[in-house]
């Protein structure tokens, strides 16, 4: 049920992300300079799924009951459907609250050192063929 839960949730964050993000960067593209060609659209999928994992997750864990499946449906489907950054900001925050504060910077230097590196990888390998 979970996993059905996940994929419906997914579906819907998508959906939601690509909306958002080209209404967001449509937006400024109809600006000059680096607004229009700085991704704000993806900065604001983003942010809003940063700031809306941390309300979710929160209330979820400290004022409202909510079966596994909802909880799973939100915080993982819809919001990982809509980014994985909400997950990466909340995972490593929880790492810093629980006093890992080197395994919170490691993940950040991690993820983004390494993310940045396998695109890099991956373009010059399909660049290959």
């Amino acid at each position: 049920m979970r996993l059905v839960a996940v994929v419906l949730g997914g579906a819907l964050g998508s959906g939601a992300r690509y909306l958002l993000q080209g209404w967001v960067q449509q937006r400024a593209s109809a600006h000059s300079g680096w607004v229009a060609i700085f991704p704000v659209g993806t900065l604001a999928v983003n942010l809003t799924g940063c700031f809306a994992i941390g309300v979710l997750a929160t209330l979820f864990q400290e004022r409202l009951l909510v079966s596994p499946e909802a909880r799973t449906f939100v915080l993982l489907g819809l919001l990982g459907g809509f980014t994985t950054f909400s997950s990466f900001g909340f995972e490593t925050l929880a790492l810093a609250r629980g006093g890992s504060f080197l395994l919170a910077l490691g993940n950040v230097l991690a993820s983004v050192v390494l993310g940045l590196a396998g695109v890099w990888l991956g373009t010059a390998l399909a660049r290959l063929g």
